[in-house]
């Protein structure tokens, strides 16, 4: 199975790298994935302006002419499933990761998608809302997330990539395993959507 991680944020300074780091480094402990790491600064997209939504273009017959979006929906196109990395910017998510989210319908169509997210409660606002966003693509969002709290993010915000993984060793602690929970859910759901596309 094919998963993207993608970096939700542009933003100078950003946190998404270094946490998105610690999530790849797990993701690559897991033999099920095939994993890679899809940064949205590697696609500088205009904002969405097309005079119809994506999800009517096959009808259409209308496509973009926009290089750098065409190379953006052919690599999501090829995931069989997405972990997203998100801040919260005033109890919502990065307008960057909308825009990109937007351009696409038949790429994400019926594919898994996780959430690890930071900033103000962990980022769960940005989540929640993200989460009506991805259904609305007919995707299927796992109900468990990885939100980093506050403690974490202060110790590993001024870090280089890659992250000391031992950093982020507080999601482990606790009842429930976060990352653990969050990797079972998302390896049974994109492994059902698999065989279900098929």
């Amino acid at each position: 199975m094919k998963i993207q991680i993608i970096v939700g944020t542009t933003r100078q300074g950003r946190f998404s790298e270094k946490a998105a780091s610690y999530i790849l480094q797990e993701a690559k402990k897991r033999k099920e994935f095939d994993v890679e790491l899809v940064d949205l600064r590697d696609y500088p997209m205009p904002f969405f302006e097309e005079p119809i939504s994506p999800k009517m273009f096959e009808m259409t017959h209308h496509a973009y002419t926009n290089e750098v979006v065409k190379k953006w929906l052919a690599k999501i196109s090829e995931a069989d499933g997405y972990i997203i990395v998100t801040a919260e910017y005033n109890h919502g998510y990065p307008a960057v990761l909308k825009n990109a989210i937007d351009f696409g319908y038949k790429e994400w169509i019926r594919k898994s998608v996780g959430f690890v997210s930071y900033g103000n409660s962990g980022g769960a606002r940005s989540v929640e809302q993200l989460r009506q966003v991805v259904i609305e693509l007919d995707m299927i969002p796992i109900r468990t997330a990885i939100q980093i709290p506050f403690d974490v993010y202060m110790a590993v915000r001024n870090e280089t990539v890659p992250v000391n993984p031992e950093l982020f060793a507080p999601l482990r602690k606790g009842p429930v395993d976060r990352v653990e929970a969050f990797f079972t859910d998302l390896i049974w759901t994109t492994k059902a959507l698999v065989a279900a596309r098929k």
